[in-house]
């Protein structure tokens, strides 16, 4: 049974941090593809970061410096560490597991976990 697990997310003051977790099961975690969205209330979901099976990570240009992502293949978890938070980044994150070959895709979704930046 493939789950997909985040948690984490919290209240937290412009300028905080938080780290979220995503525990993953089910699945060949070290081959995927793990990503984390965003969607912000009356916006659209959107990317914020992802890592691939080799280490390799992108960004959204609004979170490049602030966010990083890393992940514990042993522990099947990725993780978003989120610094200097700003209003902007209230929303709802999403961790995603995605993998695809000349055979198959598969495409994973959590259920969310809530962040909100306020003083």
């Amino acid at each position: 049974q493939v789950q997909v697990v985040e948690s984490g997310g919290d209240l937290a003051e412009p300028g905080g941090s938080l780290r979220l977790s995503c525990a993953a099961s089910g699945f060949p975690f070290i081959r995927y593809v793990m990503r984390w969205y965003r969607q912000a209330p009356g916006k659209e979901r959107e990317l914020v970061a992802g890592i691939n099976s080799a280490g390799g990570t992108n960004y959204a240009d609004s979170v490049k410096g602030r966010f990083t992502i890393s992940r514990d293949n042993a522990k099947n978890t990725v993780y978003l560490q989120m610094n200097s938070l700003k209003t902007d980044d209230t929303g709802v994150y999403y961790c995603n597991a995605y993998y695809s070959d000349y055979r198959t895709l598969s495409d994973y979704w959590g259920q969310g976990t809530q962040v909100i930046v306020s003083s």
